[in-house]
């Protein structure tokens, strides 16, 4: 089942009862224009297995620690923004597997080589993914990302990661106006901003996998940001970028411009990203619940079940 992913960018007043969110909207009440009857159908309830995100975006809004709990205790990713919109903290349950310490173990186990292996694999499936978008949105040839795509070695020694990105970030928003020259810079001029939100999600969507899958998400593969408590979400969303990339080139020709601001409109298609279909293992699948299949089967390779990480390919690719 699709988790839902609930977002409050209004003043609100989160709480729980009888397993359920309980959902206030304070405005609505102490609103004396609206009726009683509607102020009385303002409160909203949802059933706290059914939610995957919770996006808080308001400064106004309370929160219950008995809701906080439930949450996490259904393995459910809470995001917090910042004045800007901007997701700006995530909180994860301390555990979300019942064989947790053991598979906390096979993780911290893994060798070396079998993590530069594993790296390898992640980053051949990202290129692969870019090619396929780019080839997709624009009429720009893929051969050179093919190219690294093949020539890409255990560990990624040369740098195909970096090099596929100059050529893919100079070329997928060639064809829309203003955008010829687009820098990817997280704090550049939009669409930097879509892109940031939309990996923000991504990311919170990775990090839960991952702790359902029973593994740390600070341990990563490959990124080791002595600063950073989620660098095994980072490594594992990278073949999944290229699907946020496409929905935000599809915003933008939606929209008919390049300067969009994170408006409700603009972030209602972002908080899509969980939805969306992918191919994963030959199968159609929404995002949410292949990033589950990728997470359990990076667990299964550093077991030694698999030597593969299952990894989702563009619908067209």
């Amino acid at each position: 089942m699709i988790k839902k992913t609930l977002y409050f960018g209004n003043p609100a007043y989160l709480s729980l009862r009888m397993g359920q969110m309980v959902i206030k909207l304070p405005e609505v009440e102490s609103n004396p224009d609206l009726p009683e009857r509607m102020k009385q159908e303002s409160e909203v309830t949802k059933p706290i297995e059914d939610i995957g995100i919770v996006i808080l975006d308001n400064k106004r809004i309370t929160i219950t620690q008995g809701l906080l709990e439930a949450l996490l205790e259904n393995n459910c990713a809470v995001i917090t923004c910042d004045s800007h919109s901007m997701p700006v903290g995530l909180m994860l349950p301390l555990y979300g597997n019942s064989t947790q310490n053991e598979r906390f173990r096979e993780q911290l186990d893994s060798s070396l080589p079998l993590r530069k292996q594993l790296w390898q694999q992640t980053i051949k499936a990202k290129i692969d993914n870019q090619a396929a978008v780019l080839s997709l949105y624009t009429g720009v040839s893929t051969k050179v990302l093919e190219r690294l795509s093949a020539d890409v070695r255990s560990g990624d020694p040369e740098n195909a990661e970096g090099r596929a990105a100059a050529y893919y970030w100079k070329n997928i928003f060639s064809n829309i106006p203003n955008l010829s020259d687009f820098t990817r810079d997280r704090n550049g001029m939009p669409p930097n901003n879509l892109l940031n939100y939309g990996y923000a999600i991504l990311r919170a969507v990775v990090a839960r996998a991952l702790v359902s899958s029973g593994m740390l998400p600070t341990l990563g593969i490959h990124h080791h940001n002595r600063y950073n408590a989620y660098c095994l979400a980072d490594d594992i969303m990278e073949p999944y970028r290229p699907y946020v990339d496409e929905l935000v080139v599809s915003i933008i020709k939606e929209f008919g411009r390049a300067d969009l601001q994170l408006s409700k409109e603009v972030k209602f298609r972002l908080l899509g990203i969980p939805t969306i279909d992918v191919v994963i293992n030959g199968k159609r699948s929404p995002l949410m619940v292949a990033v589950t299949q990728t997470t359990a089967s990076l667990y299964k390779c550093f077991t030694g079940e698999l030597r593969r990480i299952a990894y989702p390919i563009r619908l067209d690719a």
